[in-house]
């Protein structure tokens, strides 16, 4: 199959990427480089295209031309913060320039499309674990901006017959298992790394936000769910749509619940080093629990998490950040 993949040069899009190649696709690669790095593809025969998502000049004839079977959309703002703060940029990105990509699909045929969806549509849930069913309210823009994108799908689809399926993430985490790609975000946010950037010294102390919600330990509880197993459930959604899937929505993760003070339990058995740690108040916004009930995606797509401990997760982070690049690409 010959595949598009957006923002395929960043931390889940080059993870997917590999695993399309494993499998004999054809992958090309659409990356603004913003936010992505060339380094992060690593297999020679993947095309990679440098442009951005909303420009027609670079998309039009790129879908004409290339008589995709499919597209895999990854190229997204994701820093929960900034889009409070700056929601404007996360519309324009989010929702303005896929527009141009969904116009360009439609107008070339390609009638497959694999989206990159988020947890955070749901904003807080009134029930834990959260299934599909749940109403979808999100408290940022950062998930009002998936959710609106996932709506205009669901129009294509009505109108033009262009079927999506929707992947609502939990918390995206670990690296590759030879540790030859990685999670390189600049700003960092997301736990793990952040915790081993702190043991290597690149940061000065991990803070932990709230220590008195009723958990276990007082901290609170996240899905991780690993990157291979993310890009996983990518290429089993391009097979759903290819053998004639209609519009669909899964939510992954494990379906399993790890706290802030177990991961850095499994940070410190990993690298045999104490982590450098602060408390402070609670967040704004953090619920006490986020755990994903994923059984939709196994009866349907036939994926489920396969790595759901936390110290394997935490080591393919830490041989990546202690591999050749350092963690950096």
């Amino acid at each position: 199959m010959k595949i598009l993949v957006t923002g395929g040069a960043g931390y889940i899009g080059s993870h997917t990427v590999r695993q399309l190649v494993k499998t004999g696709a054809d992958v090309t690669v659409l990356d603004s480089m913003v936010y992505g790095h060339p380094a992060a593809i690593v297999d020679p025969e993947v095309k990679l295209v440098k442009g951005d998502l909303g420009d027609p000049s670079v998309v039009y004839p790129l879908l004409l031309q290339g008589n995709f079977d499919a597209v895999v959309h990854f190229a997204a703002f994701i820093n929960v913060g900034e889009s409070v703060t700056d929601p404007l940029k996360y519309y324009e990105n989010n929702i303005a320039k896929p527009l141009v990509l969904l116009r360009a699909m439609i107008t070339a045929g390609c009638k497959r499309f694999v989206f990159s969806s988020t947890c955070a549509t749901y904003g807080v849930p009134t029930q834990i674990p959260i299934p599909e069913t749940e109403k979808q309210d999100p408290i940022n823009p950062y998930g009002g901006s998936k959710l609106m994108l996932e709506k205009v799908c669901k129009d294509c689809d009505r109108a033009y017959g262009l079927k999506s399926v929707f992947l609502r993430y939990f918390n995206a985490s670990g690296c590759s298992e030879d540790g030859l790609i990685g999670e390189d975000h600049e700003p960092e946010t997301h736990l793990i790394p952040n915790i081993l950037l702190a043991v290597k010294g690149e940061r000065p102390v991990i803070e932990v936000y709230g220590t008195d919600y009723d958990t276990p330990d007082g901290t609170c509880i996240r899905d991780y769910i690993h990157v291979d197993d993310l890009a996983d459930a990518h290429l089993r959604a391009v097979d759903y749509l290819v053998k004639g899937g209609e519009t669909n929505w899964f939510n992954l993760g494990t379906g399993l619940g790890l706290s802030v003070r177990e991961i850095i339990d499994a940070a410190e058995k990993v690298t045999g080093k104490k982590v450098p740690v602060t408390y402070g108040p609670r967040r704004e916004g953090d619920p006490p629990r986020l755990i994903a009930d994923a059984r939709k995606a196994k009866d349907v797509l036939g994926w489920e998490a396969r790595c759901k401990d936390a110290f394997h997760i935490v080591d393919t982070a830490w041989k990546w950040m202690t591999g050749p690049h350092g963690g950096h690409f």
